[in-house]
């Protein structure tokens, strides 16, 4: 199977959304369908210090990430990026994918001189924690949420 990785578009805002709600953590938040959605890739896709990835395959979407990339003082002025949002669609899983579209996001924050790659899992999420551990990350920070 071929796979492109590419910015995503609005056509693939439903199929994103999909992936986004099928698994135990997303069905209990996602609303397929909703309007919001699209209003979100907006907003995303109008900022240039964002990228929403699908990974297509014969034109279907299989796989998504978003990245973001942030300039900061600390750490000399670095640029870092930030990986959120990684799913791959339940029928493509195990098969490689998913560290197909994690190596491109690290080529891709290189590319844009970015010094580090962060992202967080839920703590729920074993086996992404062991995925991204295999791929080189380290659990070095704990995060924290504030819902509003």
């Amino acid at each position: 199977m071929t796979i492109t990785i590419r910015r995503a578009t609005a056509a693939d805002v439903d199929p994103i959304v999909a992936m986004l709600a099928d698994d135990p953590l997303g069905a209990a938040r996602e609303k397929p369908g909703d309007p919001a959605y699209l209003e979100a890739f907006e907003v995303i896709d109008a900022d240039p210090h964002q990228f929403l990835a699908v990974a297509d395959s014969g034109g279907e979407v299989v796989g998504t990430l978003q990245l973001t990339f942030t300039g900061g003082l600390s750490r000399l002025g670095m640029t870092r990026a930030t990986v959120e949002a990684v799913r791959v669609r339940s029928d493509q899983r195990g098969g490689g994918l998913g560290e197909q579209l994690i190596r491109w996001a690290i080529d891709e924050a290189r590319a844009r001189g970015c010094g580090l790659v962060q992202l967080t899992t839920d703590a729920s999420r074993v086996d992404a924690h062991r995925f991204y551990e295999r791929l080189g990350f380290t659990a070095s920070h704990v995060g924290m949420k504030l819902q509003l």
